[in-house]
């Protein structure tokens, strides 16, 4: 009894303990958490491009001419990132994976595959220049990349662009609120992109419908894209019939959609034996031979031994040869 009662106290003690020391809670209003998630989202969003052009972007001013087809393709690629600081942020990086490739492939070599000191230093420094290179690659690559995607996808949604704005000027619509129906469609098209473009150069920028026309046709990547918007000029220059024109304009790259589908069928046919003979075959008949030159004591090619070349193929070739063509793959898609 008296046992329970002292439990009981204790109880009430400790009880007593944690309401003194416990720190009452403050509930944010939702205006004040939406302000708090905001500052925090862009804290930590910070643009890389900023910190690399705040860093090295006085710096670089001998290399821009190297970079000078960059800046067209930039603009068609849609990347809202200035030249000079994507310069900077492409050089940055490529800097700092020469760095990181100079310190990481000699060490790993070293303690892991038991290579010679002065052999993975060698092989550390051929990896920190095929990385600076690699990354200059990948980053002037990026917007040649992205632009010819755009290119792709706004030439696969032409037939059907193309038949939405012909049954709205046969229903009497202006141009400019064609390219406004098209900004605010309920599925965001690529098209969708140039036209809200479009609509903020008459709304914000003061153009007349035909001077942004121009200015869409003069941006764009894709040629029938630009061939579309200056026939479609030239159709309210001499107060043509635009909805003949662009019924017409439907038809002729529906014809063109489906050549490029038979082209991909054929296409797609010759990637799949490439890729059962360079990523499937290739790698096995690899593996074979050097198990093959191990057990007959000749496992050293120059100064690479056979383990090591068999963990280069697995772990860097095959990986690096499936990114590749799915790239190429990803490349040739049609969208639609």
């Amino acid at each position: 009894m008296k046992t329970t009662k002292a439990y009981q106290k204790l109880k009430h003690f400790i009880n007593r303990f944690k309401l003194m020391f416990k720190l009452p809670s403050i509930k944010l209003s939702k205006k004040e958490e939406t302000e708090k998630a905001s500052k925090k989202h862009k804290f930590e969003l910070k643009e890389t491009h900023t910190i690399a052009y705040q860093l090295i972007g006085g710096r670089i001013g001998r290399l821009l001419p190297l970079f000078r087809d960059l800046d067209l393709n930039l603009q068609r690629s849609e990347l809202k990132v200035n030249f000079k600081a994507y310069v900077s942020l492409t050089v940055f990086v490529a800097f700092l994976a020469s760095l990181f490739t100079l310190a990481f492939v000699p060490t790993m070599l070293f303690f892991l595959f038991k290579v010679p000191v002065l052999s993975a230093i060698l092989f550390g420094l051929g990896g920190s220049l095929f990385a600076g290179a690699f990354s200059v690659m990948g980053f002037y690559a990026y917007p040649v990349y992205r632009a010819d995607k755009l290119k792709r996808e706004l030439e696969d949604e032409l037939p059907f662009t193309t038949g939405y704005m012909a049954i709205l000027t046969t229903a009497g619509v202006s141009p400019e609120k064609i390219f406004y129906s098209l900004s605010n469609l309920s599925e965001p098209l690529t098209v969708s992109t140039e036209a809200k473009n479009i609509v903020r150069d008459v709304g914000l920028f003061g153009l007349d419908i035909i001077s942004a026309l121009e200015e869409a046709s003069k941006r764009t990547s894709s040629e029938r894209f630009r061939e579309m918007l200056q026939g479609l000029i030239s159709t309210i220059h001499s107060g043509g019939n635009l909805s003949a024109y662009l019924r017409e304009k439907s038809r002729q790259y529906m014809k063109l959609k489906r050549i490029s589908l038979r082209k991909f069928s054929d296409t797609l046919s010759i990637l799949s034996e490439f890729y059962v003979a360079l990523i499937v075959t290739g790698p096995l008949l690899l593996i074979i031979m050097l198990a093959v030159m191990e057990m007959m004591g000749g496992g050293f090619l120059g100064m690479l031994s056979s383990n090591l070349l068999l963990s280069l193929l697995t772990y860097l070739g095959i990986p690096l040869g499936s990114i590749m063509f799915l790239i190429i793959l990803d490349a040739v898609s049609p969208k639609w």
